[in-house]
């Protein structure tokens, strides 16, 4: 997990993802004696189990409020985004985000809204809910057409202006999870956004965003899109911090190498940002 800014950003926490296989209590581990003696000459803590990433990343999230860092927005890509169960949990922890989805997403449009089928007169009475079709986001957007998108600049890059062409619509998120959640009540309104550049034949991305309903278009795509920052990051260490020269085989090792790799990167992005330091030579 990393914090960023248009100026900088630097990683704050990890977690290490143990595969179901890797987890004696999981019923896809075939032997959970030779498992957990793997686990053993890993120094595996016994109460180290299979989690989801998604419930991962929002225990690191727990972790940074306990820290009194609260984050004011969330961004993931689509590993994290898809799945609604993460975004119902910042939504449960009032953290709005710009979240990755796939092109499949299932969604209500805005304006749908449910009604009570006539009772029969026998029997449990209708319930309101939605009637509407759902549909999958890429639709949605071919939909709209072309005339609906809008072209956005949203920063310099190395080689000039990065921009492209943007959809922004409201729409009510309507998987499964979802409307399990919020059984017997309205779905929320939130945004989707679509990048469809110049030249291809349909959008090539897809953001759900529960930011506010008048937020500017640019703000919008330059959150969507600050994830070079992180990819920047992994960049600076791996090449230049050795976050990928790890060799050992023990979970404390591999917490030892990412705190130390972490604390140089926080070094070199605070050195950076400090006016006062000599440059170099």
């Amino acid at each position: 997990m990393h914090l960023v800014t248009d100026a900088a950003s630097c990683p704050v926490n990890w977690r290490l993802f143990v595969p179901e296989q890797w987890d004696p209590a999981s019923p896809r581990t075939e032997d959970p004696a030779a498992v957990a003696a793997r686990r053993q000459r890993c120094r595996i803590p016994a109460d180290v189990g299979h989690v989801p990433k998604w419930q991962l990343a929002l225990d690191m999230i727990d972790e940074l409020e306990s820290w009194g860092l609260d984050p004011p927005l969330v961004v993931a890509d689509e590993g994290y985004g898809q799945d609604g169960a993460f975004r119902l949990g910042l939504t449960e922890r009032d953290i709005p985000y710009v979240v990755g989805v796939r092109s499949d997403t299932a969604l209500l449009e805005a304006e749908a809204c449910r009604s009570v089928a006539p009772y029969a007169g026998t029997g449990r009475r209708p319930v309101p809910r939605y009637r509407q079709r759902r549909i999958s986001a890429r639709q949605l957007v071919l939909e709209g057409g072309r005339r609906a998108l809008h072209t956005v600049r949203w920063r310099m890059g190395s080689k000039g202006p990065l921009r492209s062409r943007f959809a922004a619509l409201r729409v009510r998120p309507a998987g499964v999870r979802i409307r399990r959640a919020y059984a017997g009540g309205e779905l929320p309104v939130c945004w989707l956004l679509a990048e469809w550049p110049p030249g291809e034949p349909e959008p090539v991305k897809y953001w759900l965003s529960t930011l506010e309903a008048d937020v500017p278009l640019r703000r919008l795509v330059g959150l969507a899109k600050i994830r070079w920052r992180i990819e920047h990051d992994y960049r600076e260490l791996k090449t230049g911090l050795g976050l990928d020269h790890f060799e050992g085989r023990t979970w404390s090792g591999w917490h030892h190498h990412v705190t130390l790799v972490s604390v140089a990167h926080a070094f070199c992005t605070l050195e950076r940002l400090n006016p006062k330091a000599p440059a170099a030579a």
